[in-house]
């Protein structure tokens, strides 16, 4: 029978102890808050001054669009920076992949261009 390391051992008690520190804490912070709702406390915060009209304000698709092409090319980037750490270690298949990869990010951004998502106005 295979002896167990004790590095997992450790791991899985730290787990354990996190979540039930969590839980507890979370259930602790329940208890003992107050639950009396104001009339300032439901007020939406805007940095210590007083809020003029409605919070729930209605953004245009295109900066939600923006964002997530923000956020697809920021991702990208981290692929790219792995692959290239581990870059002397592939072969000519590995630069094969990347090249396709930067093609297909390429067309993307093509595409949004045309499309007018880069545009603010």
């Amino acid at each position: 029978m295979p002896t167990l390391n004790p590095g997992y051992l450790y791991a899985g008690i730290l787990l354990v102890a996190g979540f039930v520190f969590v839980i507890l804490a979370m259930a602790v912070a329940n208890l003992l808050a107050p639950h009396n709702a104001t009339k300032e406390k439901l007020q939406t915060y805007e940095s210590g001054e007083t809020p003029i009209g409605s919070a729930w304000v209605q953004y245009p698709l295109g900066f939600y669009i923006f964002a997530l092409l923000f956020v697809a090319f920021d991702v990208d980037i981290v692929f790219i920076i792995s692959w290239a750490v581990i870059f002397k270690q592939l072969s000519i298949f590995g630069f094969a992949e990347i090249l396709f990869f930067i093609i297909v990010l390429t067309l993307g951004l093509v595409y949004a261009w045309r499309k007018g998502v880069t545009r603010w106005i």
